[in-house]
């Protein structure tokens, strides 16, 4: 086998894919370079073969490598482990749009791994990732409606910038990832700074001309060194009795899918499935009948639910297309968290709470694109119990991308260290779903971190879009109609799921998957302006219940922020950190200290606080001439007496300044232990400081 290669000049390097030379046993396998970033996509299909598959089950396992970077993995475990949140979300970058594209008749199981070898710091690897997956699947011999590629889209001092380096996404004011074909986009996702819908819309235009390079590049790529695509696997069976059961189906399930309730739905149509299932149970138990019997009750639902809306104007609910569920909102739901709320929209409910902590419990990531921390960290939980249903608790891929949507979200509206010098924590526990629970995440987010004192710059808040479509004549899109705050029936059935986040001013979070190619911008426009309007009236319910941050709770770290000069973080810490230990210790604190000087005293205790500043400020501050200090007797001699006027300092208030009379000894004024104001009268050229018992009460006086 031949060694192929293609090129595109993307920037300031060449963006290379070459198959031939690596992974020749895989189906598929292409070696992608960009600059110094690059990566090794395969995909591989099992030899079994399942007749009659309604899905396709491919699972994409990203992963990055610690020597891509020239690094070693940090902790005691020196080996690759389980998969970050960043490698599942790029994974999840990499399914969404190549899964619609795989044929479910071909029956294989698939298995696509891209890993990165290769990191520069500078190109990102998630775009360079997507596009050798696409290749490696188009030039495999495995069924696929492909290529498909991805961009990403930066805005920076007014200009749009296609691919931006690390740097440039760092300062720029948006930030979104489009993937799609030549056709046009199928998923977007991202966050900004309170950008407006025209400029949202701009990136997604620009973005179209480099997947549409990036597609023609794959299909070069094919001509070189493309296999003969493996034979699908379709059933050749059809329905018995297919027409009969869909005339009787049709007005029992069209009565039944317009139940008020999501649990009323459901249990009206299984009831319609049983009933018919038990009149046809002979030819049922046969398991391809039974299958084929079951996707002909989903049919039914598709055209009625779809019909209804593009016909009628009403969803399965009877709310109008534009209408958003009844909303409720509380805040200090629970008794003892620093701050909770519970966000209901209909049937989708999220308990929302926010825990402040200190610098130490910051997120740290130990990536190869570099070690890093974040103050402000999401967690989303999706129980079993949500929808009803039994099942283990745990953390999967859909808890990690939703949770990732709504911190996207709100982050560009909390606070900075700088201005709110406390790691923020928000969790999310979904009660009820029922449609968009990461954008209640988002509205629940807002609201138990106001209840919590955090200072958002803003409230935010989040809405799901639908979309339903339908050919006349030679359009496409003749009929179509824009749905506001779907259903989770609507967003398994409609052509477009589409979140959208921000504040009353502009967007902060953008979510989009698209079922069918090409949606127009007039289309994309009005489903950004009803989005728009949904948010503000969210908004406006949620400022009812909070619209501005709480007192800070009793029980949340009291944080008190000073600077000292660089030069005395040494004297501070001590060696191996005794004298930081020691305060923590004494004053029931936690200190933390960065190279810039700054120090941050974290307590429970308003009181211990203080006394902590006071005794850090005493060890690294110079005493100053002239100043009355409040000190401490520390040793009485013949000759007058030792007073400590700041920690570890030290100085002599002669007999002759104790009193204006006479003192015969020094007993007769002092006690070790006392506590009296003395003025710093001088400092000799040996380091020694002369204290004032008598000019200190005078100043008083």
């Amino acid at each position: 086998m031949s060694v192929e290669r293609v090129t595109y000049k993307l920037g300031d390097a060449d963006l290379i894919l070459e198959t031939g030379k690596i992974g020749k046993q895989a189906n598929g396998c292409v070696y992608a370079q960009w600059g110094g970033a690059a990566i090794i996509a395969t995909i591989c299909a099992s030899s079994s073969v399942t007749e009659g598959q309604d899905f396709v089950p491919v699972t994409v396992e990203y992963n990055e490598k610690f020597y891509a970077a020239g690094k070693i993995p940090g902790g005691f475990v020196k080996r690759e482990g389980r998969p970050k949140d960043k490698e599942i979300l790029v994974s999840r970058l990499i399914d969404r749009p190549m899964r619609p594209l795989f044929e479910p008749s071909f029956g294989h199981e698939l298995q696509i791994v891209p890993t990165c070898v290769s990191c520069d710091g500078v190109h990102t690897q998630d775009i360079l990732a997507v596009i050798a997956a696409s290749a490696a699947t188009c030039i495999s011999d495995i069924p696929f409606h492909g290529p498909v590629a991805a961009c990403r889209v930066g805005y920076l001092n007014g200009e749009y910038i296609i691919n931006p380096t690390f740097e440039q996404i760092e300062k720029g004011e948006l930030e979104i990832v489009v993937a799609g074909t030549k056709d046009g986009f199928t998923m977007v996702e991202g966050g900004a700074n309170e950008v407006s819908e025209e400029l949202m819309l701009g990136a997604l235009e620009r973005a179209q001309k480099f997947i549409t390079d990036m597609c023609l590049l794959q299909e070069e790529l094919v001509k070189k060194a493309g296999k003969e695509k493996l034979p699908l696997n379709p059933l050749d069976v059809t329905l018995d009795n297919a027409e009969a059961i869909e005339a009787e189906a049709t007005p029992l399930l069209k009565e039944a899918c317009f139940k008020g309730s999501k649990i009323e739905r459901g249990k009206a149509i299984s009831q319609v499935q049983r009933d018919l299932a038990a009149k046809y149970a002979e030819q049922l138990s046969d398991p391809i009948q039974a299958k084929l019997f079951c996707t002909l009750m989903d049919d039914i639902q598709y055209k009625l639910l779809r019909k209804s809306i593009l016909d009628d104007g009403v969803r399965v609910d009877g709310r109008k297309v534009d209408e958003i569920r009844p909303i409720t909102c509380e805040v200090n739901v629970l008794p003892t968290p620093h701050g909770s709320a519970l966000f209901t929209r209909g049937e989708t409910q999220s308990l929302a709470v926010c825990t402040l902590g200190t610098a130490m419990d910051e997120q740290s990531y130990d990536d190869i694109d570099g070690d890093r921390s974040e103050h402000f960290i999401l967690h989303y939980n999706f129980p079993p119990y949500s929808v009803g249903e039994t099942g283990k608790l745990t953390t999967g891929r859909r808890e990690i991308g939703h949770g990732n949507l709504a911190r996207r979200s709100l982050a560009a509206m909390v606070p900075s260290r700088e201005e709110f010098p406390y790691t923020i924590r928000v969790v999310s526990e979904i009660m009820e779903s029922n449609g968009s629970s990461s954008q209640a995440s988002t509205c629940g987010g807002t609201l138990c971190m106001l209840a919590a004192g955090v200072p958002m710059k803003k409230m935010v808040a989040g809405i799901a879009m639908g979309l339903i479509t339908e050919p006349e004549g030679d359009n496409p899109y003749g009929r179509y109609k824009i749905l506001s705050d779907i259903l989770g029936e609507e967003d398994h059935l409609g052509d477009m799921d589409f979140k959208v986040a921000g504040t009353k001013d502009g967007i902060t979070g953008f979510q989009m998957d698209i079922k069918i190619a090409g949606v127009t911008t007039e289309i994309m426009k009005k489903a950004m302006e009803q989005a728009r309007q949904g948010r503000l009236h969210i908004l406006s319910i949620m400022e009812k219940c909070i619209d501005k941050p709480a007192p800070l709770a009793k029980n949340a770290p009291q944080i008190l922020t000073m600077k000292i000069p660089v030069d005395k973080i040494g004297a501070l810490i001590g060696p191996g950190g005794k004298n930081v230990k020691a305060l923590c210790a004494q004053y029931d604190v936690t200190i933390n200290t960065e190279d810039d000087g700054t120090v941050t005293i974290y307590s429970k205790n308003g009181l211990n606080a203080e006394a902590a500043k006071k005794a850090v400020k005493g060890i690294t501050e110079d005493p100053e001439v002239g100043t009355i200090y409040q000190g401490t007797v520390k040793r009485i001699m013949d000759f007058g007496a030792f007073v400590e006027i700041l920690p570890g300092k030290e100085g002599l208030c002669h007999i002759s300044k104790l009193s204006k009379q006479r003192v015969n000894k020094v007993t007769d004024v002092l006690t070790e232990g006392q506590v009296i104001p003395v003025k710093l009268l001088e400092v000799d050229k040996q380091g020694r400081l002369n204290l004032s018992y008598i000019d200190a009460l005078d100043e008083q006086k």
